[in-house]
């Protein structure tokens, strides 16, 4: 019988291939309406469609379960990610602010850059760059959880609440063994999530820098 670890593993995969959806053209528009993309009943539909079909068996396993079998469990800063973008969807954001005031652009940008810094210094390391390893600091050393510990209460202080609560949830889950791993950095941070948070950075200042040189193109020659 799956333990309490094989049914969240399952449900994050679930969750996170009825997310991928949402990166499809034509599915999703500016306001969620027929003519962007789907109605907010269909897109429900849809992706309560796609969540189920991942769990049914299929030769004695989910659809899920074969995914986790290559991937891996995906890190609580994914799930945190993927379980706050979904019902931006079907909601509008003067509704959900009291719910999901956490998923503001503000907030989601700072957790992506320190998701990047995190990813940068972490896997070249663990891969033998460099004499010194951070994944055994993931072993329960009494430092590292200080600083994830003062981490978390700035980043509160300063309102980024996205960072503060996917450092909590993920070191809640690190203590009462959630995963099978029992190293903290495989809850905080994955490559999937540290792939994404690269690649929407870089997104974002190419789309900057096309930006800026757009609006000097337009500008009017100077009078001379």
């Amino acid at each position: 019988m799956p333990n309490f670890t094989d049914f969240t593993g399952l449900a994050s995969m679930a969750s996170a291939a009825s997310a991928f959806l949402l990166l499809l053209p034509g599915i999703v528009g500016p306001s969620t309406t027929l003519r962007t993309g789907l109605s907010r009943p269909r897109l429900a539909m849809l992706l309560g469609a796609v969540f189920v079909l991942m769990l049914i068996p299929f030769g004695g396993m989910p659809l899920a379960a074969y995914v986790r079998g290559v991937t891996g469990d995906l890190s609580i800063t994914t799930l945190v990610l993927l379980w706050c973008a979904l019902p931006k969807n079907f909601w509008p954001d003067t509704r959900l602010k009291p719910w999901f005031g956490a998923t503001d652009a503000r907030s989601r940008q700072a957790l992506l850059i320190l998701i990047a810094l995190a990813a940068l210094a972490l896997y070249p390391m663990a891969l033998g760059v460099g004499a010194f390893d951070p994944y055994r600091l993931g072993y329960g050393d009494p430092l590292f959880v200080a600083s994830l510990l003062l981490l978390t209460l700035a980043a509160w202080f300063w309102k980024f609440f996205l960072i503060a609560l996917c450092i909590a949830f993920a070191t809640f889950a690190w203590a009462v063994g959630w995963y099978e791993s029992s190293n903290l950095w495989d809850y905080l941070l994955d490559p999937f999530v540290a792939i994404y948070a690269l690649a929407a950075i870089m997104t974002r200042a190419l789309r900057a820098q096309f930006q800026r040189h757009r609006s000097r193109g337009s500008q009017p020659p100077l009078p001379g």
